[in-house]
């Protein structure tokens, strides 16, 4: 018999990618989804009739339980959270409710229901913040600069907490930025690739971005998805940071996309003060390199293919 998984926020970037990859191992993939008017289920419309959708919200606790006790996984993905982070500015109660005490929510019903599930939680390279070391592993301290990472943090060291209180097989994954061509419109990286693609196709004639100088450790989200199951196939539950150990600057990211489309970003590219935090993440880049040497994982995809990639992909779906 094989394997059951329960994914949280598979209808999002991580948990398209990651469902896909469960189900090429051959697992029974159980997907969390929140009850809505309107399905949005565009980035696992291709394997939909291959996953087994069920509803439930990481605020309502009754709910966790009885989607564990249906499910009855071997392995939980905790992946679902309020996970935009300028909008953890606007809704900061709501954004510590679903990041932080969600995770909780969602302990609390495996320690219930199934205390021998292993469970994933998604932790975030946001968590370190104002940075106390580059490049940052798993021993760096956090200094949280948004709403977001703060509850990130709370949902971290909750982790940690079951783990060490009640021998769960819980772990975190310090993911630092992983982008793809089903990232939101909202994420920096598609709101590029995506303008780069309206301007090329005649659509719109100007991009506005706020920082252009701020740098992160850009990496393709299909690589970091097996870094998720690799952590969960250890003898012993650790938490890792998963990264490519490289930096790149929003600039970086403009010029490399308007490249590749055949257009100076210069002539359309505009600063607009609003777009900037009010706490900014200056620079991010993480060292995996207890993650390359305990999981055997690597990246495949580099910088400059995944942003490629992701041009490629939006021009392929505005064309007329």
């Amino acid at each position: 018999m094989g394997k059951t998984a329960l994914v949280t926020g598979i209808t999002g970037q991580d948990g398209s990618y990651l469902a896909e990859f469960l189900l090429s191992k051959g697992y029974t993939v159980y997907g969390m989804v929140r009850r809505s008017s309107t399905e949005n289920f565009d980035r696992i419309e291709h394997i939909r009739d291959q996953v087994i959708l069920r509803q439930g919200d990481l605020l309502d606790q009754l709910s966790l339980l009885n989607l564990i006790e249906e499910s009855n996984p071997d392995e939980i993905y905790n992946l679902a959270a309020q996970s935009f982070v300028p909008t953890s500015w606007t809704k900061p109660l709501l954004t510590g409710e679903f990041t932080g005490l969600g995770v909780t929510r969602m302990l609390e019903a495996v320690r219930a229901v199934k205390s021998k599930a292993r469970f994933y939680q998604a932790s975030s390279s946001e968590m370190f913040g104002l940075v106390q070391e580059v490049p940052q592993k798993e021993t760096t301290p956090f200094y949280p600069r948004s709403p977001y990472g703060v509850a990130k943090v709370y949902g971290h060291f909750i982790t940690v907490n079951y783990r060490e209180s009640y021998g769960m097989y819980a772990v975190s994954g310090i993911l630092f930025n992983h982008e793809s061509p089903r990232r939101g419109k909202e994420f920096v990286t598609r709101k590029v690739t995506d303008g780069v693609a309206r301007i090329k196709l005649g659509l719109q004639k100007e991009l506005k971005l706020g920082n252009l100088e701020a740098k992160r450790d850009w990496g393709f989200a299909g690589d970091y998805v097996r870094a998720m199951w690799l952590m969960l196939q250890q003898d012993k539950p650790q938490d890792y940071v998963i990264a490519t150990g490289e930096t790149h600057s929003v600039q970086e990211l403009v010029e490399i996309a308007f490249n590749h489309a055949g257009l100076n970003w210069k002539d359309h590219v505009k600063t607009d003060p609003t777009l900037i935090r009010p706490a900014e993440v200056d620079l991010l880049i993480g060292d995996s390199s207890k993650a390359k040497r305990e999981l055997g994982w690597k990246t495949e995809v580099s910088f400059e293919g995944l942003v490629k990639m992701m041009v490629d992909a939006d021009i392929q779906r505005l064309k007329p």
